[in-house]
């Protein structure tokens, strides 16, 4: 087999990253065309950057890897804008190049670099500080190793993509969309995982179930875009007195859950299980400046229950125990000042 075959078939077999493949690809085409430096470059159109992405460098020539340059002052740029593949007169040809004067240019080859829609990526050179002849293989062994770049960062550039969509379906299927909160299926799995913490720490897990009073009537008098500002304003205003270790979540609707670990045997626990509780339920109380409206609003009923080690089976009773513990709250804050309890 052709060495040259024999190394490039090795090369492409054996990459699993665009470094991986450039790297040895960049050996292989000062190897073929004679000169002593090839590098490849990424170019950002849109800042107008052009970047040296891996180099190879073999004698007194070198291309600094990392590198960046203005598109428009480099060589590359010049030369295909002009068509150029090859040249051995780099200073004549473009006197007014600082960084092929920086550098001692005299010798380019090459082409652009472009994903298969035909978008530009960056380009792949070889140069040399001295006039050395055109090989008549150099364009397209240039081409060649073009494409398979080209394949590969666009092989990595999707990868990238469905990451990214991925991580972007992810967190929809866990967040509210009007809040940022954390949603039911997120909740329930938190719950869960905080109440298996506190049945081997043995300690207790609060829980506040909050459901915002007279909702309807705010969505009736000042219309529906009203409605969902207050639940956010109201998120703000929860997020804002979370502890550390507290999670906030929009359960649906007008209503919302705070929960958090308690306490161990050895803490003082009613007290500041009572502040915790307090401090929640105040949040919710007071004026809400909202695009178009101001509420005064006296407050969500807050039912909060301690979860003790042990005491539910699972999160979903242990959001049972909140949701009765608020609907308490709910009927005393309905009933009469005065009347009989």
């Amino acid at each position: 087999m052709n060495p040259f075959i024999e190394q490039l078939s090795e090369s492409v077999s054996q990459a699993r990253t665009l470094e991986e493949l450039t790297r040895p690809l960049l050996e292989l085409l000062e190897s073929m065309t004679g000169l002593e430096s090839a590098f490849l470059t990424s170019i950002d159109e849109s800042r107008g950057v052009q970047h040296i992405v891996y180099a190879h460098n073999s004698r007194d020539l070198r291309i600094p890897e990392g590198r960046s340059l203005q598109w428009q002052d480099s060589p590359c740029r010049r030369a295909q804008d002009e068509g150029v593949v090859f040249t051995d007169q780099v200073l004549a040809r473009w006197p007014d190049l600082a960084v092929a004067r920086e550098i001692g240019m005299q010798t380019y080859a090459g082409v652009p670099v472009r994903t298969s829609d035909g978008a530009m990526y960056g380009t792949l050179c070889a140069v040399d500080g001295e006039a050395r002849p055109h090989l008549p293989h150099t364009e397209s062994v240039l081409k060649l190793f073009a494409y398979l770049i080209a394949q590969q960062a666009e092989r990595e550039q999707l990868i990238r993509q469905l990451l990214a969509t991925n991580a972007q379906l992810a967190a929809a299927a866990s967040t509210d969309q009007l809040t940022g909160l954390p949603n039911r299926r997120t909740l329930m799995a938190t719950l869960g995982r905080m109440l298996a913490y506190g049945q081997r720490q043995q300690a207790s897990v609060l829980i506040a179930f909050i459901d915002l009073d007279g909702f309807k009537a705010v969505n009736d008098r000042h219309g529906h875009d009203a409605g969902d500002q207050l639940l956010i304003a109201m998120t703000q205003r929860l997020q804002g007195v979370l502890r550390a270790e507290d999670i906030a979540a929009r359960l649906g609707g007008d209503e919302f859950i705070v929960a958090g670990m308690g306490s161990t045997p050895d803490d003082a626990a009613p007290a500041t299980q009572q502040a915790w509780a307090e401090r929640i339920a105040q949040a919710t109380r007071g004026r809400f400046e909202l695009p178009g409206a101001s509420l005064d609003y006296p407050g969500a009923s807050v039912g909060v229950v301690t979860v003790a080690p042990g005491q539910v089976r699972d999160a979903e009773e242990a959001l049972r125990l909140a949701d009765q513990a608020m609907y308490r709250v709910k009927l005393a804050r309905k009933r009469p000042a005065g009347a009989d309890r």
